[in-house]
C-alpha cells in the first residue's frame, strides 16, 4: 500500500507527472488542487484565490481533504504541500523549474498575455509562501524534505515519471 507525494511550483509539470506516475503503477492519481475546488465550487479560479488569501479555511479543507485522499493508499498524490502533508509518504519528490520556463508553460497551456502571467506567477509563488508559513509553519522553498528534487527543464514528463518509478520500485 504504496504513497508517492509529488510536490512543485505551478507550471513544473506536477499534474502532468502525478498521472503518469499513476499510470505506470496502477495508482490512484490524487491531484486535488484549487483549480478543481473552484470548479467543485462552480467559481472561477481567481476568485477562490481571493477567498483563500482572506480565509484560510480554503487551505485547510483543501488539504486535509487531499491528505485523507493519499492516505487511502496505492496513490500519487501531487500538490504545492504534499511533500509537508503527507509525511508517511513512501517516496517525496519536488519538481523544480526556473520562473521563465514555468511563465512560459502556464502560457502555453492557458493561453493569455505573458507578462500578466509572469506577474500573476511571481505574486502567487510570494501569497502561497507567506499563507503556508502562517498556515501551517512550512517554507515551501525549503524542500529539504523530498528524497529526490528533479529538474524539469532537464527532462521531459515521461522521463521524470521513469525517473520517480525506477525510485519507488527501489525503495520498496
Amino acid at each position: 500500500m504504496g504513497i508517492i507525494a509529488i510536490s512543485g511550483k505551478s507550471g513544473c509539470g506536477n499534474t502532468t507527472v502525478v498521472r503518469l506516475v499513476a499510470q505506470k503503477l496502477g495508482f490512484l492519481p490524487v491531484n486535488y488542487t484549487f483549480r478543481t475546488m473552484a470548479k467543485d465550487m462552480g467559481i472561477p479560479f481567481e476568485e477562490l484565490l481571493k477567498k483563500a488569501q482572506d480565509s484560510l479555511e480554503y487551505d485547510r479543507k483543501l488539504d486535509e481533504h487531499q491528505a485523507e485522499l493519499a492516505r487511502e493508499g496505492n496513490t500519487v498524490v501531487g500538490s504545492r504541500l504534499a511533500i509537508w502533508m503527507v509525511p508517511e509518504a513512501d517516496l517525496k519528490i519536488y519538481l523544480r523549474a526556473s520562473h521563465a520556463v514555468r511563465v512560459q508553460r502556464i502560457h502555453a497551456r492557458e493561453g493569455g498575455d505573458i507578462a500578466a502571467i509572469d506577474r500573476f506567477t511571481q505574486e502567487r509563488d510570494a501569497k502561497d509562501r507567506a499563507r503556508y508559513r502562517t498556515l501551517y509553519n512550512i517554507d515551501i522553498n525549503d524542500t529539504s524534505c523530498a528524497h529526490l528534487s528533479i529538474d524539469t527543464e532537464r527532462w521531459n514528463a515521461e522521463e521524470i515519471a521513469e525517473i520517480i518509478v525506477d525510485a519507488y520500485r527501489v525503495r520498496k
